[in-house]
């Protein structure tokens, strides 16, 4: 055989190898596409999803249309292969005016109250599951609240509901919605689980009284979310919450400690003046560069250093430093009223902070949640809403059905690019290039 047959051969094996391992490797994404839309359904069967929502808002239209796929479409539409409301329409055939009367079905109070029941229904469970265990198994399981706002970049006077709010993510100050979230952490991180969501509305213009801001929603979301649990027969535990220094707020720590006996953790600022036992006078800048502090060390927070430090505030009071001192970041402090509460689990609740981070990310650009625009207040509501419930679904079914062995980002990816190839009727996905071939298809 000559060089140039033996060359062209092997060209020819190596380009039939690469057809076989593409075959091979469409299959696989196809069969995986598949088995994640199985486990988002069962998601959604485990959470009630199907039976309440879909019965409500079935009641409210006035039809008795099969209703679940289309509002998986309107809480995750790049499961469907699309980013916006319209282009799902386009997509799936419907009617291009369904996504505003689905969203506008219920009444923004009946939204947030569906929201607020997920989180109840699903907390309750697992608070009375984990109360019987032993006291190891319980401290793997503590919950941690977090409380966090942030903004949902639009343009225009939409309802009224669109401000100019200071973004921390961008460092400026943006046109769009100002959403407050508050969640439940548990553990580690096992499940983030939604409670409250408030939209901020920005101040009237001209005479009248300024619009409740971020401090006073938390409070009244963290009120209101205790007693609903408490009606339901759970004593929680005093409870520890987290939010960063935006909510630095003497009154809003004061109300955490009396009112529910817990603690309100936040980050400090440079600018804070305190006074420590020995008589000196330090600034939060102080606390935020190395000095030599009393340094500890804990197998709970390993490689961490930390210096827990008691101080007197003239804003606060008596309060409880924690200086933090981790490689490769800055260092920072976090304070709360004065506590018995261990350092080494404070910072650990304070690294459970991000996870609210997490979501908003999630809502923001893996949800493309600014891609809507309807025309009521109602419709907003359940746009925000029925998106934070997809979170919660996707996080649900990463975490809890598939046991962490896929990120919700490998569910949107896998079912944005196969939706055409997988079956399952209840998500109105209806394997539309099955059996065609891959180069049709």
């Amino acid at each position: 055989m000559s060089p140039t047959q033996r060359y062209a051969k092997k060209q020819a094996k190596t380009r039939q190898r690469r057809r076989l391992k593409a075959h091979e490797r469409l299959a696989r994404d196809r069969r995986q596409a598949q088995h994640t839309a199985e486990a988002l359904q069962q998601a959604l069967d485990a959470l009630g999803l199907p039976a309440d929502l879909v019965t409500e808002i079935a009641g409210r239209l006035r039809s008795q249309h099969k209703l679940l796929g289309k509002i998986v479409g309107m809480m995750c539409p790049p499961l469907f292969g699309c980013r916006t409301n319209a282009e799902l329409c386009r997509v799936r055939g419907w009617d291009k005016n369904l996504p505003s009367r689905l969203l506008g079905a219920l009444p923004k109070r009946s939204w947030l109250k569906r929201l607020r029941r997920l989180g109840v229904e699903v907390l309750e469970p697992l608070w009375r599951h984990a109360a019987s265990k032993s006291e190891a198994t319980r401290s793997r399981w503590q919950w941690t609240w977090i409380a966090d706002d942030s903004v949902f970049k639009k343009y225009g006077e939409q309802l009224g509901l669109v401000g100019t709010w200071w973004s921390g993510q961008e460092h400026r100050v943006l046109s769009g919605i100002d959403g407050v979230l508050l969640v439940v952490v548990i553990g580690e991180g096992k499940l983030v689980v939604p409670v409250d969501f408030a939209i901020r509305r920005p101040d009237p213009t001209g005479r009248g009284a300024p619009c409740r801001d971020k401090l006073h929603w938390v409070q009244s979301m963290l009120d209101g979310r205790v007693a609903a649990f408490r009606r339901r027969g759970v004593a929680l535990p005093p409870p520890l919450v987290v939010a960063d220094s935006w909510f630095s707020d003497s009154k809003l720590m004061r109300h955490v400690a009396t009112t529910h006996e817990g603690t309100l953790l936040v980050e400090g600022k440079s600018t804070y003046v305190f006074g420590l036992p020995d008589g000196r006078q330090v600034k939060g800048g102080d606390l935020q560069q190395q000095h030599e502090w009393p340094w500890r060390h804990s197998p709970q927070v390993p490689g961490v250093r930390y210096a827990r430090l008691p101080a007197t505030s003239p804003t606060y009071g008596a309060v409880t430093l924690i200086v933090v001192e981790e490689p490769g970041e800055d260092q920072f402090y976090v304070m709360c009223l004065d506590t018995a509460i261990s350092g080494p689990r404070l910072i650990r609740a304070w690294k459970r902070r991000h996870w609210i981070e997490h979501c908003f990310r999630t809502l923001k650009h893996l949800l493309a949640t600014g891609a809507c625009q309807v025309h009521s207040e109602e419709a907003y509501y359940g746009h925000l809403v029925l998106r934070l419930m997809g979170c919660f679904v996707l996080f649900y079914t990463s975490r809890v059905i598939c046991k962490g062995r896929l990120t919700m980002e490998e569910i949107i990816f896998s079912l944005k690019h196969y939706w055409r190839f997988v079956d399952c009727e209840a998500l109105e996905l209806k394997a539309l290039s099955q059996g065609v071939d891959e180069k049709a298809a």
